[in-house]
């Protein structure tokens, strides 16, 4: 067992509209991600299920070719191997959960952040 808190976490850049904090478990990742209004997440899949919260703001999905807003308090679960991506309609916070982890998180290989 091992205690973490986010306020003692320092927010990773992944781009200059997008942040994240990221804790592990033995098989699932959870984090906080910080997006600017205007925030693009580049359509991309992976192996792992992903529940997506909005803790505030909003963001409009394209999940599988269907789109959708999440509001604060709403959440959507993205079955693995589907395409989805996002932009963001506020600043958000939104709280990512995935399993199995994402190994390109942590290895730094998530390069469809930095896709144009």
């Amino acid at each position: 067992m091992k205690l973490h808190s986010w306020n003692d976490m320092e927010w990773e850049a992944v781009t200059d509209e997008i942040s994240r904090k990221v804790i592990t478990g033995r098989n699932e990742m959870v984090a906080q991600i910080q997006l600017k209004k205007d925030a693009v997440v580049p359509e991309h899949s992976h192996v792992s299920e992903q529940i997506s919260y909005v803790v505030e703001g909003a963001l409009r999905f394209s999940i599988g070719g269907e789109e959708l807003v999440l509001r604060a308090g709403e959440l959507v679960v993205i079955p693995p191997n589907v395409p989805h991506s996002a932009v963001a309609l506020e600043d958000t916070l939104d709280v990512d959960i995935f399993s199995p982890i994402r190994q390109d998180w942590l290895d730094g290989t998530d390069t469809y952040f930095r896709r144009k």
